[in-house]
């Protein structure tokens, strides 16, 4: 304890040292004199918040955006959305107790999720650098209107930075930054290069990031009732021709964790005049070997359940390209245009303890994307229109070698092993009244159609009863929303909004053994899931206090869950040499959630203040007359900070914070990862973190930050890893 406050009193006097000058805005709660100011993009055009029904977070602020170990934990450091982590390259973000596939994320105006992108928890979204994001905004609520299919829960829309013409009317003005960034917990090293060459129209910006990450390191103070969760006690290594077990000399270091990264953007942008901007946007992430900690540390009896589970390298590939016009004289005024080309690869490498057998499961994803939009101005009322387009091919191929002989044979695939086409096609209007200078009415609908073609080209494996899964869906989505806003000091919307998701080929023929005696099959007569929101949010602001929150209630029809299944009557059968239950997906539930987030803030002086987020969501669904937990709801969960800012330098203490998740409040079917908890579920927690930077020279900034204060041994509820214990990080940026 004596070491902890002295490391505390360190930091706390760093703060009269280190801090940075820059003051951000990131949120609309924090600036209240902004209310009228503020722009967001939720409509995908620039738009005032206040004219905006649907709750919108917006993360500017370049501390928390360029300075974590990814993009995961920029949402993780707002208090503001949930995270779950099944290793350490990961982070699957949790909205109003929708996840992963039901989750829309988005980069740049073009969407991420793809044809495999699955209901359980995904790693995706570290593939987006943030190192070069510019800005963040996550929709809370169904947003299918004008996103389409998967924004269920809401969207987190990432926007990486634009280059920048010459500011002195020359060709060829270079500007640029260097970033450095060390972190004690995870060994973690990571730099970034940015260079933006501009020109009188047109300009390049370069952005290179590489990060390597070791075996993470927990904290080693825990509850007394469970003085080993989380502790790693073994390690596997291989000895001749025979998997060993061997003892842990630091079972607080979580062995098989560690991996490595790298990040290169290139944008082109090119203004032959000042209402017309085209972008031409190229992105590439790669990362070696990602071990599955959370399957690494599972046993069967008293050894390890596998020697080897690991994602192998996941690449992204990214070619877009965004034409810009505004302030035409027909009839929009303005128009966006995007086009793009993605090229995704996953692999999953599984060799279980004492096997000699090595299966590898490779995915490989081409979409090719397209999206339009046009706003029209007339008096009051604002018409946007659009029409989006996106193709998905996947091709999935499978093999098991013998790591002693080298002999290669036929498993089966992760998903259909033939030909794999998802189209999603849609059209949509979205219409805005300014009633007033106070009162705006929101209203739009959408007509979506998915197309999905799955071919299994050979079945002998798994003996499926049906050899192709084929689905033509139609869907209309719409939302309309009442906003109230006096010119500074109030804000009040009521929001009605509906969504939906179409099966993907993840969702109707992936074969996976989610757990140890647990499979799951291909149902092709799975379908599209539907919710229906309604909300209140609004906000309030006083001189030196703002408060705001948001309730809503959502209704979940036709929801997929994994339930017991049967193949070819048989209600069980072996799978890679273990007896195994049969699941499967299946639109079996009628749920239904509800909940509230809150938010506030109070300057002590001008420098000085205090803010703080809390979120509550409780979610239940209807099962064969049943009433069972909701999987990925999270518990509660939100964040205190306490900021002062001066010239040059600024410094805050913040508590993140998650409540109980108890094990009668865990899904039993689903992805709640039970396994991962304690025998009464998820513990609550509340860590402490200091931060202090501060801006050297004009081109200098420093920036200091412990984390976990006090060494605290804590895991995200549904996660397979413990967080890092005590972390001091050290990152220092050179701008020219």
């Amino acid at each position: 304890m004596k070491k902890t406050i002295l490391l505390c009193s360190v930091m706390i006097s760093c703060m009269q040292i280190f801090a940075q000058k820059e003051k951000e805005i990131d949120t609309l709660q924090n600036e209240p004199s902004k209310l009228s100011e503020v722009v967001v993009y939720a409509n995908k055009f620039p738009e005032l918040a206040k004219r905006v029904a649907q709750t919108v977070k917006v993360i500017k602020d370049k501390n928390t955006l360029n300075l974590q170990p990814n993009s995961a934990d920029i949402l993780i450091n707002t208090g503001s959305v949930f995270v779950q982590k099944s290793q350490q390259g990961g982070g699957s973000p949790v909205i109003r107790g929708f996840e992963a596939s039901r989750v829309l994320l988005m980069v740049d105006g073009v969407r991420l999720n793809n044809a495999i992108y699955r209901a359980g928890h995904l790693q995706n979204i570290i593939t987006v650098d943030n190192m070069v994001l510019d800005r963040m905004e996550v929709l809370y609520g169904p947003s299918s209107t004008l996103y389409g299919s998967d924004a269920l829960g809401g969207v987190v829309n990432m926007y990486t930075r634009n280059p920048k013409l010459s500011t002195n009317g020359k060709e060829g003005q270079v500007s640029g930054s260097s970033t450095l960034r060390y972190g004690s917990a995870v060994e973690e090293v990571r730099g970034n290069a940015i260079l933006n060459i501009g020109g009188k129209e047109w300009a390049s910006l370069t952005s290179v990031t590489f990060g390597s990450f070791g075996d993470m390191i927990q904290g080693k103070r825990r509850r007394d009732a469970y003085p080993s969760f989380g502790r790693k006690d073994f390690i596997v290594a291989r000895q001749g021709n025979a998997d060993v077990v061997l003892p842990n000399p630091n079972p607080e270091r979580q062995v098989a964790s560690g991996y490595q990264q790298v990040d290169l953007t290139q944008k082109f942008l090119y203004k032959p005049a000042d209402n017309i901007t085209h972008v031409l946007n190229i992105q590439y992430s790669n990362t070696n070997d990602v071990p599955r900690y959370d399957r690494l540390s599972e046993k069967s009896g008293s050894l390890p359940a596998f020697a080897e589970w690991y994602y192998g390298p996941q690449l992204r590939q990214m070619l877009a390209y965004t034409l810009d016009v505004n302030k035409l004289n027909g009839f929009f005024q303005e128009v966006k245009l995007t086009t793009s080309y993605q090229d995704v690869e996953e692999s999953r490498i599984t060799r279980r303890f004492n096997s000699n057998n090595k299966d590898s499961r490779v995915e490989r994803v081409n979409v090719f994307g397209a999206n339009f939009d046009a706003k029209h101005y007339s008096g009051k009322h604002e018409l946007h229109v659009g029409a989006e387009s996106y193709i998905n091919y996947v091709r999935s191929e499978a093999e098991r070698r013998n790591i002693v002989t080298g002999a290669l044979s036929r498993i089966n695939t992760r998903y259909p092993d033939g030909f794999n086409k998802m189209s999603n096609h849609a059209i949509y209007a979205q219409h805005t009244y300014k009633i007033s200078d106070a009162w705006t009415l929101n209203d739009g609908l959408r007509l979506n159609n998915v197309y999905l073609n799955s071919k299994f080209a050979d079945t002998s494996i798994m003996r499926f009863p049906f050899a192709r899964a084929t689905q033509n869906n139609l869907a209309l989505t719409g939302n309309i929303g009442l906003v109230y806003a006096s010119p500074k000091d109030l804000r009040i919307a009521f929001l009605l909004s509906s969504g939906f998701r179409s099966p993907n080929v993840d969702d109707l023929g992936r074969v996976f053994d989610s757990q140890i005696g647990r499979l799951i099959i291909p149902n092709p007569d799975v379908k599209p899931e539907y919710t229906y929101n309604a909300e209140i949010n609004f906000n309030k602001y006083a001189e030196r206090f703002s408060f705001g929150g948001s309730v809503f209630y959502t209704l979940f029809r036709n929801a997929i869950v994994i339930d017991k299944f049967q193949l070819n009557g048989q209600d069980s059968i072996l799978y890679n040499g273990i007896r195994s239950g049969i699941f499967a997906n299946q639109n079996k539930a009628r749920a239904y959630l509800y909940g509230f987030s809150a938010n506030g803030s109070f300057a002590f002086t001008k420098q000085t203040s205090i803010e703080a987020a809390y979120t509550y969501t409780y979610g239940r669904f209807n099962n064969n007359n049943s009433t069972i937990p909701l999987d990925h709801v999270p518990p509660t969960y939100g964040r205190v900070a306490l900021k002062h800012k001066a010239k040059g330098w600024d410094a805050e203490c913040t508590a993140l914070f998650n409540g109980w998740k108890r094990i009668a409040d865990y899904n039993p079917n689903g992805e709640d990862n039970a396994q991962y908890a304690t025998v009464d579920g998820m513990p609550s927690w509340t860590i402490i973190n200091l931060r202090s930077s501060v801006q050297v020279t004009n081109k200098i900034q420093a920036q200091v930050l412990l984390e976990n204060v006090f060494d605290l041994n804590y895991r995200y509820f549904a996660s397979g890893i413990s967080a890092p214990g005590r972390n001091l990080v050290v990152s220092a940026r050179v701008n020219f």
